[in-house]
C-alpha cells in the first residue's frame, strides 16, 4: 500500500479543513487513480466491438493523417 505522508491543516478551532501532500505523492495517486480507471474501462469494454490487427492499424493511421 501506498504510504502517504500528509499536513493536515486546520482552523481557528483546529477543525481539520484540508490536506497536504507533496507533489510525488499526488503523482503517485493521480496515476493509480489513471490506471484504475483505465483497468474499469477495459473491463466494461465489449469484447464484440475489439478490431482486428489490421483494422486498429488502418484506424490509427487514418488518425495520423487527420
Amino acid at each position: 500500500m501506498l504510504k502517504i505522508k500528509k499536513t493536515y491543516v486546520t482552523d481557528e478551532k483546529k477543525k481539520p479543513i484540508a490536506v497536504q501532500i507533496d507533489i510525488d505523492t499526488y503523482q503517485k495517486i493521480e496515476q493509480l487513480l489513471e490506471d484504475y480507471a483505465l483497468g474499469q474501462f477495459i473491463n466494461e469494454n465489449d469484447p464484440g466491438e475489439n478490431l482486428s490487427l489490421n483494422e486498429a492499424k488502418t484506424y490509427y493511421e487514418k488518425i495520423r493523417r487527420d
